[in-house]
């Protein structure tokens, strides 16, 4: 057998012990300077990281991913379908998480176990080889390999579109320094005039086609900000405690989306939809027990709480109104100044006697205007 048999034998391999191991789809790119590589600086550049600082951080090593792992010639790029069931429609008394995080695992850590098997085997095939797996964690463009691996294209809304999949995918990579058949790059978009993605987004996140403002997306309000949430997108946020889904749930390829089975993306009932009373009325123990080593630890016990208490001003859940009452004397000026916000949604006299009690007690400049902007309603 020939060289170049033994490599299309081992190629054919990989990607059939990649779908062994529970990964939905599987491609192959060289190891090369993407070609968003340009456009990723503009977008460092433009401020639309906001808070991310790891990434204009970490620059210059996105450039090749040699830079994650010296001796890579092929990229294997993976992706896990996440869809499930459709979301529950949520009362007035409940919020939305994004599906996601609907279950019982983070998604980093399942990753990184079918990497960490997918490795194995490949080890097997090929002792003596090197590989080292990536879960958007190390300074690699996974959009941009999966789409030379052939996985799909870019959607306007900057998501990975698959013709079978859609874009309810989980990305992860593999760098080998084995010479692997790369696949052919996906060339071609397949949204055409559709702007349905762009049209849906409450807080205006996306500056034009192909290009997100992170500052303004609910996903990075909810969970990668760690400050008050500003005040003119509060109200955009709407019922969403964590991340969003909008610009997906409207998008036409993903009504053939195929729905998974993998267990740890089944959604729990308490998170489609959720109670954000619930999680406000928590101590920081009952919010490590309960979200420990899920998604929705990310955000912090403050964040979380900050999320819960801006779906609660937009729904307007009176019940929840003795909760924001308490939550106003948290030691955390974030939390006071949200839940000021949140009690000047209500039209009671309790919530109005809060906030005059508040506004003379608190000491807090930023928190202080909170109060008065809440009370002048």
């Amino acid at each position: 057998m020939s060289d170049q048999d033994d490599r299309s034998k081992l190629t054919r391999a990989v990607k059939s012990d990649a779908l062994a191991v529970g990964f939905d789809l599987a491609g192959i790119a060289r190891a090369v300077s993407p070609a968003g590589f340009p456009k990723f600086q503009e977008w460092l550049r433009a401020g639309f990281a906001g808070e991310m600082q790891y990434l204009p951080r970490r620059e210059a090593a996105y450039e090749h991913p040699r830079n994650v792992s010296q001796n890579v010639v092929s990229v294997i790029m993976l992706a896990i379908n996440y869809r499930t069931e459709e979301p529950q429609s949520a009362a007035p008394n409940q919020g939305r998480v994004a599906r996601y995080a609907w279950g019982t695992t983070d998604y980093h850590n399942l990753l990184r176990e079918k990497l960490h098997q997918l490795s194995d085997r490949l080890h097997a095939r090929s002792p003596g080889c090197t590989t080292r797996g990536v879960v958007d964690t190390a300074p690699l463009l996974e959009r941009d390999f999966a789409r030379l691996a052939g996985l799909g294209w870019f959607g306007k809304n900057t998501m990975l579109i698959n013709k079978r999949a859609g874009s309810w995918l989980l990305l992860a990579g593999l760098l080998t320094d084995l010479d692997l058949e790369p696949d052919a790059p996906h060339a071609t978009s397949h949204c055409g005039t559709c702007t349905r993605c762009l049209d849906v987004c409450p807080t205006d996140a996306f500056v034009s086609p192909y290009v997100l403002d992170a500052r303004r997306c609910i996903s990075y309000l909810t969970i990668e900000l760690k400050g008050a949430i500003p005040v003119d997108l509060r109200a955009g946020v709407g019922e969403w405690m964590f991340g969003c889904d909008l610009c997906q749930d409207v998008c036409p390829w993903n009504g053939k989306a195929p729905r998974s089975a993998c267990e740890v993306f089944q959604p729990l009932s308490d998170l489609n939809p959720a109670e954000p009373l619930r999680i406000l009325r928590m101590d920081r123990e009952q919010f490590q027990q309960r979200f420990k080593g899920t998604p929705l630890e990310r955000p912090g016990f403050d964040g979380i709480r900050r999320n819960a208490m801006i779906v609660i001003g937009n729904r307007g859940d009176e019940r929840a109104i003795p909760a924001l009452i308490d939550a106003i004397r948290d030691p955390s000026p974030m939390i006071r100044g949200t839940a000021a916000w949140a009690l000047g949604k209500f039209d009671q006299d309790s919530a109005r006697q809060a906030l005059q009690s508040a506004c003379a007690s608190e000491s807090d400049e930023e928190v202080l205007n909170e109060i008065r902007a809440a009370i002048q309603g």
